[in-house]
């Protein structure tokens, strides 16, 4: 096994010598600053952990400080007139306009389909009321969507079918992965369209799954539920940032995201929408109902207090309210990183390539099993886990999730602890998974390396301290 190790860790030092990465250009906690010198006194206290939890909570660009700093700077110097009178960055009236275009590369969109607004599930509420029309004349009531979706979406859909005066037990229909998987097949969510697409008014999945790391094909299943006259929005909480995203291209009609995981602008950071071009017209009589508020409404007009609302023909008129500030500032900050390191494009290619390392390694562990050996294993006490994200790179983002069994013990709380107390920060989600997201902009294949070897060394304290 040892050997095993040696042979990865020249491979990543290769890979990292051929992969750019941009880890000065962040902020990385310490075993210092991560308070974990207390347990283990031996440790380095600058030594920097082992983060692969952008997929969770991005890292802080360096340079977001002074973004921050030149805003507060701003304030102070000329308050309440710093809205049309700020020499310092952007008026705020318009703090958001510049990152528009820069936004709108990063997800494929034109840049009349994309907004800074809002946090991500206020987003996708947003939107929800304005896109969900159901016909109960014609039975077009159902809202489709992933089985194991992230609450927040579900509390969301099903509130959503509340206010239109459904049952949500009727309304809402879940697809789950056939017994034994672990994500749903591009072939059910089809056939379950073609056979039902008939009575579905809404498509509601996630752009990747944020259990399973599923990355869904969005064009194909909206083409399909367009096909049979339903509307299709997205969550791409865990997309944005993460892939390259064609949302013009793949003729969506929304989506939401939050800017706090794979765009580093810092934690509850101000979210995104995208609107397609086709929604965007027409004035209040004519275009399409919405939750509204003034910063929708025409800029020309906005300060005359007008009881008279005439939409921004963009997706500047999904908005409500004016953005904060400083949370602009930040994602500005992150979205300029982006640009600096060569787009997502670029990224996207070393992301694939650090998540297939990334799974070479784990296939290297004497703990682990493929998903069919699991499913046969007849031993209750073979401690072990699996991937259940898909091996098909053009089915996953940068996630790796691993499920733990047996299922009924606590193997996956003990290994995460003790991967933890150790300097290596992925995250958990219950019951029994450990997602492990190595981020292209910041992780090198070193830090793949790392993460497993502590993994590893997690399963075997488990299994000598219960045996």
């Amino acid at each position: 096994m040892l050997e095993a190790w040696e042979e990865l860790r020249e491979e990543a030092r290769v890979l990292d010598g051929t992969h750019e990465t941009h880890a000065d250009m962040f902020v990385f906690p310490t075993f210092e600053t991560m308070g974990l010198c207390a347990r283990n006194p031996e440790l380095d206290p600058q030594t920097r952990v082992n983060y692969l939890c952008g997929n969770s909570l991005g890292l802080m660009p360096v340079q977001t400080r002074r973004y921050v700093e030149k805003e507060l700077e701003a304030w102070g110097a000329r308050a309440v007139e710093s809205h049309f009178r700020n020499e310092i960055t952007t008026d705020w009236v318009d703090v958001d306009l510049p990152l528009v275009p820069k936004l709108a590369r990063l997800v494929g969109a034109k840049e009349t389909e994309v907004a800074v607004m809002g946090t991500l599930t206020m987003d996708l509420n947003s939107l929800l009321v304005g896109f969900y029309r159901p016909d109960v004349a014609s039975g077009r009531t159902k809202i489709l969507f992933e089985k194991g979706a992230f609450p927040s979406d579900y509390y969301a859909l099903y509130n959503l079918a509340r206010l239109n005066g459904l049952a949500p037990e009727e309304t809402l229909v879940q697809l789950a992965p056939r017994e034994g998987e672990y994500t749903l097949r591009t072939e059910d969510i089809l056939s379950s369209l073609e056979k039902d697409g008939d009575m579905i008014a809404l498509v509601c999945f996630s752009g990747i799954q944020y259990y399973s790391g599923q990355y869904f094909d969005i064009k194909q299943i909206t083409a399909k539920a367009h096909e049979k006259g339903c509307v299709v929005g997205w969550d791409l909480a865990h997309a944005a940032g993460n892939v390259d995203l064609k949302l013009h291209e793949w003729d969506i009609d929304f989506a939401a995201w939050c800017s706090y995981k794979y765009l580093n602008a810092g934690p509850g950071a101000i979210g995104g929408v995208f609107v397609h071009e086709r929604h965007t017209g027409g004035d209040d009589r004519t275009g399409r109902a919405r939750l509204a508020g003034w910063w929708g409404n025409d800029a020309a007009n906005r300060f005359e207090m007008l009881e008279k609302f005439r939409p921004i023909e963009t997706a500047l008129g999904f908005r409500q309210s004016n953005p904060s500030v400083l949370d602009v500032s930040a994602l500005n900050s992150s979205l300029d990183v982006f640009e600096a390191c060569g787009g997502i494009g670029k990224l996207r290619a070393k992301s694939i390539q650090l998540t297939a390392f990334l799974e070479r390694c784990l296939h290297k562990s004497r703990f682990y099993r493929s998903i069919e050996d699991s499913n046969k294993t007849q031993d209750a006490a073979d401690v072990h886990f699996v991937i259940i994200t898909p091996q098909d790179p053009a089915q996953r983002g940068s996630q790796l999730s691993l499920l733990f069994k047996p299922l009924e013990k606590d193997v996956m709380m003990q290994v995460f602890q003790f991967m933890n107390q150790r300097g290596s920060i992925c995250d958990e989600r219950k019951p029994n998974v450990i997602r492990l997201g190595p981020t292209a902009l910041y992780n090198t294949f070193a830090d793949c390396v790392e993460c497993v070897q502590l993994l590893e060394e997690g399963l075997l304290s488990y299994t000598s301290d219960n045996h």
